[in-house]
């Protein structure tokens, strides 16, 4: 993302306007996260990688605010978070009874 909002704020309906811009804020953070794991993977100075990996970390936090937010805003955001939950443990179950 990089500094650019992907789509036109003004078109929103009011009532959805800070759930998409918990959203937008959620895809921030995550590019955040990526690009500082990708520096610091490049860096060889320990020094730089310890920084950028501690930025990540503190911006997994900020997700983590977001998220928790955006949660209190969107019941069905909340109930289709806790369906996919449901489903990862359901196909890890049958994994492991392949096993």
């Amino acid at each position: 993302m990089l500094s650019k909002i992907p789509f036109d704020l003004s078109r929103l309906d009011e009532e959805d306007l800070d759930k998409q811009i918990l959203r937008i804020a959620l895809m921030a953070e995550l590019d955040a996260i990526n690009l500082y794991e990708q520096l610091a993977s490049l860096t060889e100075d320990e020094n730089l990688k310890a920084i950028l990996l501690d930025i990540a970390r503190e911006e997994k936090t900020h997700v983590g605010e977001f998220l928790s937010m955006l949660l209190i805003k969107d019941e069905e955001q909340e109930e289709e978070l806790e369906a996919g939950e449901e489903e990862v443990n359901e196909l890890l179950e049958g994994e492991e009874e392949e096993e």
